[in-house]
Protein backbone atom coordinates (compact mmCIF):
# COMPACT_ATOMS: atom_id res chain seq x y z
CA UNK A 1 0.00 0.00 0.00
CA UNK A 2 1.66 3.38 -0.76
CA UNK A 3 -0.98 5.24 -0.16
CA UNK A 4 -2.65 5.88 3.39
CA UNK A 5 -6.45 6.62 3.63
CA UNK A 6 -5.78 9.72 5.38
CA UNK A 7 -4.75 11.26 2.67
CA UNK A 8 -8.07 10.86 1.27
CA UNK A 9 -9.78 14.01 2.31
CA UNK A 10 -5.83 16.20 1.26
CA UNK A 11 -6.59 14.68 -2.41
CA UNK A 12 -10.84 15.34 -2.62
CA UNK A 13 -9.63 18.97 -1.03
CA UNK A 14 -7.61 19.78 -4.05
CA UNK A 15 -10.01 18.41 -6.82
CA UNK A 16 -12.68 20.86 -5.25
CA UNK A 17 -10.28 23.86 -5.24
CA UNK A 18 -9.75 22.67 -8.81
CA UNK A 19 -12.88 22.63 -9.98
CA UNK A 20 -14.65 25.62 -7.67
CA UNK A 21 -16.39 23.42 -5.35
CA UNK A 22 -16.77 24.31 -1.66
CA UNK A 23 -14.21 22.35 0.78
CA UNK A 24 -15.57 19.37 1.58
CA UNK A 25 -17.81 19.24 -0.84
CA UNK A 26 -16.94 15.19 -1.74
CA UNK A 27 -16.48 14.11 1.31
CA UNK A 28 -20.29 15.82 2.15
CA UNK A 29 -21.52 13.60 -0.47
CA UNK A 30 -24.05 10.33 0.01
CA UNK A 31 -21.91 7.22 0.49
CA UNK A 32 -19.65 5.78 -2.25
CA UNK A 33 -21.69 4.68 -5.55
CA UNK A 34 -24.77 5.98 -4.44
CA UNK A 35 -24.09 10.14 -4.35
CA UNK A 36 -22.64 12.08 -7.18
CA UNK A 37 -21.23 15.80 -6.70
CA UNK A 38 -22.77 18.13 -9.27
CA UNK A 39 -21.30 21.68 -10.32
CA UNK A 40 -23.20 23.76 -12.98
CA UNK A 41 -20.65 26.38 -14.67
CA UNK A 42 -22.60 27.96 -17.84
CA UNK A 43 -19.12 29.18 -18.86
CA UNK A 44 -17.13 25.85 -18.95
CA UNK A 45 -15.56 25.31 -21.94
CA UNK A 46 -15.48 21.74 -20.87
CA UNK A 47 -17.89 18.74 -19.08
CA UNK A 48 -15.67 16.43 -16.82
CA UNK A 49 -17.30 13.83 -14.87
CA UNK A 50 -14.37 12.15 -12.30
CA UNK A 51 -14.62 9.31 -10.34
CA UNK A 52 -12.45 9.32 -7.06
CA UNK A 53 -12.52 5.98 -4.43
CA UNK A 54 -16.61 5.46 -5.37
CA UNK A 55 -16.98 8.90 -5.32
CA UNK A 56 -18.03 11.30 -8.37
CA UNK A 57 -18.29 14.25 -9.77
CA UNK A 58 -19.55 16.01 -13.24
CA UNK A 59 -18.65 19.28 -13.67
CA UNK A 60 -20.04 21.49 -16.75
CA UNK A 61 -22.93 23.46 -18.42
CA UNK A 62 -26.10 23.29 -16.45
CA UNK A 63 -27.95 22.02 -20.02
CA UNK A 64 -25.22 19.04 -20.24
CA UNK A 65 -25.41 18.12 -16.47
CA UNK A 66 -28.93 17.79 -16.85
CA UNK A 67 -29.17 15.99 -19.61
CA UNK A 68 -26.04 13.35 -17.99
CA UNK A 69 -28.72 12.99 -14.60
CA UNK A 70 -30.74 9.31 -15.58
CA UNK A 71 -27.28 8.08 -16.67
CA UNK A 72 -24.91 5.86 -13.93
CA UNK A 73 -21.35 6.41 -13.49
CA UNK A 74 -20.30 3.53 -15.25
CA UNK A 75 -22.58 5.01 -18.85
CA UNK A 76 -20.68 8.70 -18.01
CA UNK A 77 -17.62 6.92 -17.47
CA UNK A 78 -17.50 5.74 -21.12
CA UNK A 79 -15.84 8.51 -23.05
CA UNK A 80 -18.56 8.08 -25.54
CA UNK A 81 -21.79 8.93 -23.42
CA UNK A 82 -20.48 11.97 -23.19
CA UNK A 83 -19.35 12.68 -26.40
CA UNK A 84 -23.16 11.60 -27.37
CA UNK A 85 -24.47 14.13 -25.03
CA UNK A 86 -22.54 16.83 -26.56
CA UNK A 87 -22.54 16.22 -30.07
CA UNK A 88 -25.01 18.40 -31.24
CA UNK A 89 -23.01 20.96 -29.38
CA UNK A 90 -19.80 20.69 -30.79
CA UNK A 91 -18.02 17.84 -28.14
CA UNK A 92 -14.69 17.39 -28.71
CA UNK A 93 -13.44 14.09 -27.04
CA UNK A 94 -10.12 14.75 -24.09
CA UNK A 95 -10.79 10.97 -23.51
CA UNK A 96 -9.96 9.26 -20.48
CA UNK A 97 -7.95 9.16 -17.62
CA UNK A 98 -6.54 6.65 -15.11
CA UNK A 99 -5.86 8.64 -11.70
CA UNK A 100 -3.33 7.43 -9.52
CA UNK A 101 -2.07 8.77 -6.01
CA UNK A 102 0.80 8.25 -3.51
CA UNK A 103 2.11 9.51 -0.25
CA UNK A 104 5.08 7.08 0.14
CA UNK A 105 7.04 5.20 -2.34
CA UNK A 106 9.88 2.82 -2.75
CA UNK A 107 13.28 3.96 -3.68
CA UNK A 108 14.64 3.03 -6.91
CA UNK A 109 18.16 2.43 -7.26
CA UNK A 110 20.00 3.28 -10.52
CA UNK A 111 21.74 0.05 -12.03
CA UNK A 112 24.84 2.43 -12.84
CA UNK A 113 26.08 6.07 -11.49
CA UNK A 114 23.96 8.58 -13.76
CA UNK A 115 23.86 12.59 -13.33
CA UNK A 116 20.94 14.47 -12.47
CA UNK A 117 20.30 17.74 -14.80
CA UNK A 118 17.87 19.95 -12.71
CA UNK A 119 16.05 22.91 -14.32
CA UNK A 120 15.25 23.78 -18.23
CA UNK A 121 18.01 23.26 -20.71
CA UNK A 122 18.43 19.34 -20.27
CA UNK A 123 14.94 18.78 -20.23
CA UNK A 124 14.29 21.00 -23.64
CA UNK A 125 16.85 19.02 -25.46
CA UNK A 126 15.36 15.86 -24.65
CA UNK A 127 11.95 17.39 -25.47
CA UNK A 128 13.18 18.34 -28.95
CA UNK A 129 13.87 14.79 -29.42
CA UNK A 130 11.06 12.95 -28.84
CA UNK A 131 7.79 13.36 -31.11
CA UNK A 132 5.60 15.89 -30.75
CA UNK A 133 2.08 13.56 -29.11
CA UNK A 134 4.66 11.92 -26.80
CA UNK A 135 5.80 15.50 -25.91
CA UNK A 136 2.29 17.16 -25.96
CA UNK A 137 0.83 14.55 -23.40
CA UNK A 138 3.96 15.36 -20.94
CA UNK A 139 3.84 18.83 -21.43
CA UNK A 140 7.49 19.06 -19.38
CA UNK A 141 7.04 23.03 -19.92
CA UNK A 142 4.25 23.20 -17.62
CA UNK A 143 6.01 21.08 -14.74
CA UNK A 144 7.88 23.29 -12.50
CA UNK A 145 10.41 20.87 -11.41
CA UNK A 146 12.47 19.28 -13.65
CA UNK A 147 15.20 16.51 -13.00
CA UNK A 148 16.99 14.89 -16.18
CA UNK A 149 18.84 11.61 -16.15
CA UNK A 150 22.51 12.02 -17.92
CA UNK A 151 24.74 9.83 -19.63
CA UNK A 152 27.73 12.27 -19.86
CA UNK A 153 26.26 15.17 -22.21
CA UNK A 154 23.13 12.95 -23.14
CA UNK A 155 19.56 13.37 -21.79
CA UNK A 156 18.02 9.99 -20.90
CA UNK A 157 14.96 10.87 -19.17
CA UNK A 158 13.44 13.72 -17.23
CA UNK A 159 10.54 13.49 -14.67
CA UNK A 160 9.62 16.52 -13.48
CA UNK A 161 6.58 17.53 -11.05
CA UNK A 162 4.67 21.00 -10.82
CA UNK A 163 2.27 21.73 -7.14
CA UNK A 164 -1.22 21.36 -8.03
CA UNK A 165 -3.18 23.25 -5.68
CA UNK A 166 -0.63 23.67 -3.31
CA UNK A 167 -1.46 20.16 -2.01
CA UNK A 168 -0.51 17.73 -5.10
CA UNK A 169 2.41 17.14 -6.86
CA UNK A 170 1.55 16.76 -10.46
CA UNK A 171 3.75 14.03 -11.79
CA UNK A 172 5.42 13.38 -15.53
CA UNK A 173 8.36 11.60 -17.33
CA UNK A 174 9.28 11.99 -20.52
CA UNK A 175 11.99 9.21 -22.27
CA UNK A 176 13.98 9.72 -25.39
CA UNK A 177 13.02 7.39 -28.20
CA UNK A 178 16.29 5.49 -28.28
CA UNK A 179 16.36 4.85 -24.23
CA UNK A 180 12.97 2.92 -23.95
CA UNK A 181 11.98 0.12 -22.01
CA UNK A 182 15.83 0.11 -19.96
CA UNK A 183 13.99 1.70 -17.04
CA UNK A 184 15.41 5.05 -17.42
CA UNK A 185 11.53 6.55 -16.78
CA UNK A 186 10.83 4.65 -13.76
CA UNK A 187 13.72 6.21 -12.21
CA UNK A 188 13.50 9.58 -13.48
CA UNK A 189 9.67 9.16 -12.30
CA UNK A 190 10.62 7.80 -9.12
CA UNK A 191 13.26 10.74 -8.41
CA UNK A 192 10.89 13.38 -9.41
CA UNK A 193 8.45 11.76 -6.88
CA UNK A 194 10.68 11.73 -3.85
CA UNK A 195 11.70 15.47 -4.58
CA UNK A 196 7.88 16.09 -4.54
CA UNK A 197 7.69 13.56 -0.94
CA UNK A 198 10.20 15.58 0.69
CA UNK A 199 8.22 18.88 -0.09
CA UNK A 200 4.97 17.48 1.96
CA UNK A 201 2.84 17.06 -1.42
CA UNK A 202 0.93 14.07 -2.19
CA UNK A 203 1.62 11.99 -5.44
CA UNK A 204 -0.73 12.15 -9.18
CA UNK A 205 -0.41 10.85 -11.66
CA UNK A 206 -2.94 11.07 -14.81
CA UNK A 207 -2.50 8.21 -17.53
CA UNK A 208 -4.94 7.96 -20.61
CA UNK A 209 -6.40 4.75 -19.96
CA UNK A 210 -5.17 4.01 -23.78
CA UNK A 211 -1.14 4.75 -22.53
CA UNK A 212 -0.36 0.88 -21.58
CA UNK A 213 3.12 2.40 -21.05
CA UNK A 214 2.22 5.20 -18.93
CA UNK A 215 -0.15 3.07 -16.48
CA UNK A 216 2.15 0.62 -16.49
CA UNK A 217 4.87 3.20 -15.02
CA UNK A 218 2.43 4.29 -12.66
CA UNK A 219 1.78 0.95 -11.14
CA UNK A 220 5.21 -0.01 -11.19
CA UNK A 221 6.39 3.04 -9.58
CA UNK A 222 3.89 1.79 -6.22
CA UNK A 223 1.16 4.36 -7.18
CA UNK A 224 -2.22 3.35 -6.29
CA UNK A 225 -5.21 3.60 -8.89
CA UNK A 226 -8.01 5.48 -7.61
CA UNK A 227 -10.92 6.52 -10.24
CA UNK A 228 -10.53 7.96 -13.59
CA UNK A 229 -11.49 11.55 -15.39
CA UNK A 230 -13.75 11.63 -18.79
CA UNK A 231 -13.67 15.06 -20.59
CA UNK A 232 -15.06 16.48 -23.74
CA UNK A 233 -14.18 19.92 -24.91
CA UNK A 234 -17.22 21.96 -26.12
CA UNK A 235 -16.99 23.94 -29.10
Amino acid sequence: MSFDEGGIPIVQLAWERRLGLHDGAIGRAAEPDTGRVVKRDDDAVTLSFIRLWGRSLLVGPGWVVDAAAGFTDAELTDHATLLGLTRAYGGHGLGTASLYFADDLPLVQPATELAVSAGNPAAVRLELQCPPDDANEVRLGTLEHKFTLMNEDVPLACGAYTEWQGLLARLGVLVAPDQRRQGWGLLAASVAAHEALASGLILQWRADVSNFASNALARSLGLEWAGTQTSVRLG
